[in-house]
């Protein structure tokens, strides 16, 4: 017999699976003999009072044996010989839309202008050690994407896109913990999922499917209004109907897309800082308790949302025990990200704290750079350029990142020094408050004041905050009809994921992937 329950228990009870059957064998009244097995179908923490609770939902096989398997493993078969479809970029949209392609019984060409998962490495470790950022091989560009060095958060409340628990369930088959499959806010860790991602190139290559690394599409084929392949940077053509999975950073392909006649719009974007407080002090915010998490209880998050004259202002990709990492693709550019490994265990929590802007902001408030018009549908990311350059000017012109103290910034004061931290290639106290767009500055002030009335003690000087975070979404929509995932004009073409503005995470991009694997095949076989 499977029952289920929904149980509301102490943390020390939840940390071990015996405590638990103990615990539901006496509060149901069963005989805990006759629990053969038990599993955590979902887990959450309520820190809302001074107990904090774990909130499990556990279903109980009594007296008979669960099924080996947790999920039904997907079935991949050779395709190597089917129908070619070219997929542009790596990230988990990409990946994903390779993995459906295959299901589908198409074959897939992923071509990724980066380096595989753990050659990036190399590049990504030269950012911080000699200020030296590779454009081809960074933290957004380069198998997996920029979810592949981050926290590998995979909660997304966009679940009306497309099956969730599929999506986990393949991270799972190649290599994630279970454990991703009951939390409620399931993350893998930067330090888990790189092998992953590697697992999943295994599988597109064994059935069949091909990934090249290094190369980089330069141009679309285009003729009579229909996409026929791409030509990448060493003048190879490769010919087929085209997924375009290039992520929110990939701004050459905006450019390209704009002055060839593919239709864009401006999207709007959430731009900020990364705030980061030493862990201990969430700890002790978050559970109410001076102690801080002790032994049974996670590294705590938060997430906070509220309005500032008419704008959103709220926290973003939220790193529990994690680091801050540069997050720049080009020269010029300081930006800053945020990760974490899959234990939590760092000095330091931090997350982006950012403000809503409209591409109608950006005009009223004179934010895009002389000489490009506010109709340029490539205005938001013209305003990322300025931003970012600033940036890297007032760091000293290196990936040295600007940074002043949370509550001098609220009070309007130059931090004459700054707490340590955990961005590796170092911070340089700057007034954020002057330079940065006061819509930006101010907005963020009111928040950090209402975000301390429900969390006193997060408004404090220990905490940094590390200009800039303007990478939170792509800032232009590459535009697709709702029905077929086409572009609008030009056939055989499917924008996906976070790179064409229609995704916000792993999840939600690994969802867009497999639809529009499913309009592809639709397409070829029509």
């Amino acid at each position: 017999m499977i029952q289920e329950y929904q149980l509301r228990v102490l943390p020390q009870q939840a940390a071990s699976e015996q405590e638990i059957i103990r615990y539901v064998a006496r509060e149901k009244g069963l005989d805990a003999r006759t629990i053969k097995a038990l599993r955590v179908l979902k887990r959450g923490i309520d820190a809302r009072q001074r107990t904090i609770y774990v909130n499990l939902t556990v279903r109980l096989f009594i007296n008979e044996m669960p099924p080996r398997d947790e999920f039904t493993p997907i079935e991949y078969k050779e395709v190597g010989e089917r129908p070619r479809v070219i997929v542009v970029g790596a990230g988990p949209g990409g990946l994903f839309a390779a993995l459906r392609l295959i299901e589908l019984g198409l074959c897939p060409v992923v071509v990724e202008r980066g380096k595989d998962v753990h050659a990036r490495r190399v590049d990504i470790a030269r950012i911080s050690r000699e200020h030296k950022v590779d454009s081809e091989s960074n933290y957004s560009f380069g198998e997996g994407g920029a979810g592949a060095y981050s926290d590998g958060k995979l909660y997304t409340r966009s679940k009306k896109r497309g099956n969730v628990e599929k999506i986990l369930q393949v991270f799972c088959q190649h290599g994630a913990s279970s454990a991703i499959l009951s939390d409620v806010h399931p993350h893998i860790g930067t330090d888990k999922l790189p092998k992953v991602i590697e697992n999943m190139r295994q599988t597109i290559l064994r059935c069949g499917g091909e990934v090249h690394f290094e190369t980089r599409m330069d141009a679309l084929m285009i003729e009579k209004g229909e996409v026929r392949g791409i030509v990448t940077q060493a003048g190879v053509e490769m010919r087929g109907p085209v997924i375009l999975a290039t992520g929110h950073s990939a701004r050459d392909v905006f450019r390209w897309l704009h002055e060839h006649g593919v239709t864009l719009e401006a999207k709007g974007l959430a731009v900020g800082v990364r705030l980061e407080h030493p862990s201990q002090l969430i700890d002790q915010i978050r559970y109410h308790n001076p102690n801080g998490r002790g032994n049974y209880l996670p590294a705590a998050e938060y997430s906070f949302v509220t309005q500032a004259e008419g704008r959103g202002v709220y926290s973003f990709c939220m790193c529990p025990g994690g680091f801050v990492v540069p997050a720049a693709t080009g020269p010029e550019q300081v930006v800053v990200n945020g990760m974490s490994p899959s234990n939590r265990a760092g000095r330091w929590s931090n997350s982006g704290m950012v403000v809503e802007l409209r591409p109608e902001d950006v005009l009223a408030e004179n934010l895009l750079p002389e000489g490009i018009a506010p109709d340029n549908p490539l205005a938001m990311m013209y305003f990322q350029e300025k931003l970012e350059r600033e940036c890297w000017l007032a760091g000293g012109m290196s990936q040295t990142a600007p940074a002043q103290r949370m509550l001098d910034f609220t009070r309007g004061k130059l931090s004459y020094d700054l707490p340590a931290c955990s961005y590796s290639p170092g911070v340089l106290s700057s007034p954020l408050h002057f330079w940065m767009p006061s819509f930006i500055t101010q907005r963020l002030a009111q928040g950090f004041r209402q975000f301390d009335r429900v969390s006193r003690g997060f408004l404090t000087n220990e905490a940094v905050m590390i200009g800039v975070e303007t990478r939170t979404s792509s800032p232009v929509r590459v535009l697709r009809d709702r029905e077929t995932l086409q572009h609008v004009v030009v056939r055989g073409l499917f924008p996906c994921g976070e790179g064409a503005g229609y995704a916000g995470g792993i999840v939600s991009a690994a969802m867009d992937g497999e639809r529009c694997a499913e309009a592809a095949a639709n397409y070829c076989l029509a």
